[in-house]
């Protein structure tokens, strides 16, 4: 038949799958095609020309499947072209385009911060495109299909969590957890008065280091808990509780000892942030915020200044936890400070009963049971 080939294939249809097999093998030659950035345009290109060459009309219901197999036919070496991966080349095209193409470039920039906005801003048509395809780039592709599935609507998520595992270097793992403790939303969301107390640029960056609620899903308490249990399995998981905190925290001590003029003054936890070069203290309440703590953790900040801070050290920050606050009432209190400080809930998941280890079985009832 006319306009077809020996395979029976329409011939735009042969044509395109003799590209691709050009495209891939161009991608090997470059890099390693597990963690190569050319590997991951190469599937944004891939799911462009699926969508545009609708040739999924012409083959139905069975097209990802047709696919596959051809390109496997025609790459008989290559791995990364099940069905499953075309549909996702496909969803990766969907969830970026606008802005990688530049229809809504603009409108990232609109929802970045203050800070950032006009860096964008000045170079808009210039910059932008270049860093995001960049950036797209720069992690593996297996991150991009757990991306894909948890923010498949939400580009602007995505993209924040591009950003976040570049920044960090999560492993898939890692990325899975702060994708499911919505670490998107909140992410500077604490009640704070970085905007009065701080100069603009580090405001805007100790705004952004913030997190509301933090997630303590890691920690194990009774339902009963006290503070010391609390800070007692925040440290017992050091690891997980810095990765919570943030990007760039180091620790430094808990019930850290400073001479305050004749008495002595214990501080929860201190922490330095080799990102903002500052120290950081964090107190952790089990109960509800009550503007006293304001006035503790003030006189924290300030001692820390005068007897820790170098001239080098940007302003120490003061972080308060909290089981739970009145939004409004925490602003308020903040409003009397000088000091810096943020306000944050923590979120707990594993609590088990108060006599929880009395209901479990001893060890001779449970060689009883057995002997039985």
């Amino acid at each position: 038949m006319p306009g077809k080939n020996q395979n029976n294939l329409p011939q735009t249809y042969a044509t395109w799958i003799s590209e691709l097999k050009k495209r891939y093998a161009q991608s090997q030659i470059k890099a390693s095609i597990a963690i190569n950035g050319e590997l991951v345009g190469f599937y944004y290109s891939l799911g462009r020309d699926i969508q545009q060459k609708q040739f999924q009309n012409t083959y139905g219901s069975g097209f990802y499947k047709k696919l596959s197999e051809d390109l496997r036919r025609e790459i008989p070496n290559a791995k990364g072209f099940s069905p499953t991966t075309l549909k996702y080349a496909v969803y990766f095209y969907d969830l970026y385009k606008d802005f990688v193409e530049g229809q809504n470039r603009q409108q990232l920039v609109d929802d970045l911060n203050d800070r950032i906005r006009q860096q964008l801003a000045d170079d808009l048509n210039n910059r932008i495109r270049p860093q995001l395809v960049d950036d797209l780039k720069k992690i593996p592709w297996a991150h991009h299909m757990v991306i894909i599935d948890k923010c498949k609507n939400s580009p602007k998520k995505a993209l924040f969590f591009v950003k976040k595992t570049i920044e960090n270097s999560w492993s898939r793992s890692v990325l899975l957890t702060f994708l499911n403790t919505d670490l998107y939303e909140r992410e500077g969301r604490a009640v704070t008065n970085f905007t009065s107390t701080l100069p603009k640029e580090q405001g805007d960056l100790a705004r952004e280091l913030t997190r509301d609620p933090y997630c303590f899903d890691f920690v194990e308490v009774r339902s009963d808990f006290e503070e010391r249990e609390l800070k007692d399995a925040l440290l017992k998981n050091i690891e997980m509780f810095l990765m919570e905190l943030g990007r760039g925290f180091a620790y430094m001590g808990r019930e850290y000892r400073l001479q305050v003029g004749e008495t002595e003054q214990f501080l929860d936890m201190l922490f330095y942030n080799t990102k903002l070069h500052c120290y950081v203290v964090v107190e952790v309440k089990t109960g509800k915020f009550e503007p006293a703590y304001i006035g503790q953790l003030s006189t924290y900040v300030v001692a820390v200044n005068h007897l820790l801070k170098s001239p080098e050290d940007k302003p120490t920050l003061g972080i308060l936890v909290c089981k739970d606050k009145d939004e409004v009432l925490a602003q308020y209190s903040l409003e009397g400070s000088v000091n810096p400080i943020a306000i944050s809930e923590f979120e707990l998941s594993k609590i088990y009963p108060k006599d929880f280890k009395s209901c479990l079985p001893s060890i001779k009832e449970l060689e009883d049971q057995l002997n039985g």
